[in-house]
């Protein structure tokens, strides 16, 4: 299911994927939770520099996009975790190429030998 925010303004799907995970922090987030399933708690510890009323935002952009799904557990205290949908691991994987690009042309570190 397209997810669209912007209906007939991108000009490619790299501008529509870049809407996405437009903001400081989706990246993080997307990586963060590419780990596996975490409290909103964890979220922050993971994200140094990250406000509770950012990460609160971009957790809710992200899943009003269909790539994070928020569990609310009804118990006392109360417990939400967030993990990945099947969309959002797909944009993960699709995200490894860049990260493998800025490891190396931006930090100098080569890819392991195969």
């Amino acid at each position: 299911m397209p997810v669209g925010r912007r209906p007939g303004a991108y000009h490619c799907g790299t501008d529509a994927a870049m809407d996405i995970i437009d903001g400081k922090w989706k990246v993080l987030i997307l990586w963060a939770l590419g780990e596996g399933t975490r409290r909103f708690g964890e979220l922050r510890r993971l994200l140094p520099g990250v406000t509770e009323k950012v990460l609160a935002a971009q957790l809710r952009e992200l899943e009003a996009d269909g790539i994070v799904h928020r569990e609310d557990y009804a118990e006392v205290p109360p417990r939400v975790e967030y993990s990945l949908t099947e969309m959002g691991d797909q944009l993960n994987e699709a995200l490894e190429p860049l990260a493998a690009w800025g490891k190396r042309h931006v930090l100098g570190v080569e890819p392991a030998a195969r």
